[in-house]
C-alpha cells in the first residue's frame, strides 16, 4: 500500500471484545514473526479510506449496537493462518459503508469480503501449514463480540490510531 503524495491513508478496522482481543493478541504475539509483529490482532474493514472530512462524519454518524459473531473457521493464506469470522451484521454493515465510500474504495476494498483475523503471515508456506494443523486440532467455532470501529493512519508498516467510533451496548 502507497501513500498518496501529501494525502493521509486511512485503515478501518472492527473492535473486538478485550476479551477476544486479548485471545487474538496471544494467538499472534506466538505465531507472527517478531521483526514484523507491530500491529495487534484487527479484523480489516477498508485498507484505504479518504482523508475528507466526510470520512470521519460518516462513521461518527452509525448507529449500531455491538453485535455478536461467529469464529466459524481457520483459513489458510499462504504465508500464514487467520481466523474466519462471520456475521450477517458485519456484512451488512460492510456493504453499507461500501455504498457510502464506493467512489473512494481502491481495488482491494472492492474484493469479496472475507472476514478474518491473520494470527500468523510473512511465513513459509510449510510453517503456515503447520500451524493451520495445529490450530484446527483443537478448534471449534466460537463467538466473538463486535464493539465498535478503530480508524488508523497507515505509516508504511506501523499504523498510528486516528479516532475510535464506538457501538452501543
Amino acid at each position: 500500500m502507497q501513500a498518496t503524495e501529501g494525502k493521509i491513508i486511512y485503515i478501518l478496522t472492527l473492535r473486538l471484545d478485550a476479551v477476544s482481543q486479548a485471545y487474538f493478541d496471544g494467538l499472534r504475539d506466538k505465531h507472527f514473526p517478531n521483526e514484523r509483529n507491530y500491529l495487534k490482532a484487527h479484523l480489516t474493514l477498508f485498507h484505504q479510506l479518504s482523508d475528507a472530512s466526510y470520512t470521519f462524519e460518516i462513521l461518527r454518524g452509525l448507529r449500531l449496537d455491538s453485535f455478536k459473531m461467529t469464529v466459524t473457521n481457520l483459513m489458510y493464506l499462504g504465508a500464514g493462518v487467520a481466523y474466519q469470522v462471520e456475521s450477517a451484521v458485519l456484512q451488512q454493515l460492510h456493504r453499507h459503508l461500501s455504498d457510502v465510500f464506493a467512489d473512494d474504495l481502491i481495488p482491494q476494498d472492492k474484493q469479496c469480503f472475507r472476514p478474518h483475523i491473520t494470527v500468523q503471515n510473512k511465513v513459509t508456506p510449510q510453517a503456515s501449514k503447520q500451524l493451520l494443523e495445529e490450530l484446527k486440532a483443537g478448534f471449534s467455532p466460537f463467538d466473538i463480540s463486535a464493539t465498535g470501529l478503530d480508524l488508523w493512519i497507515y505509516q508504511g508498516g506501523p499504523w498510528a490510531h486516528q479516532e475510535r467510533f464506538d457501538f452501543g451496548t
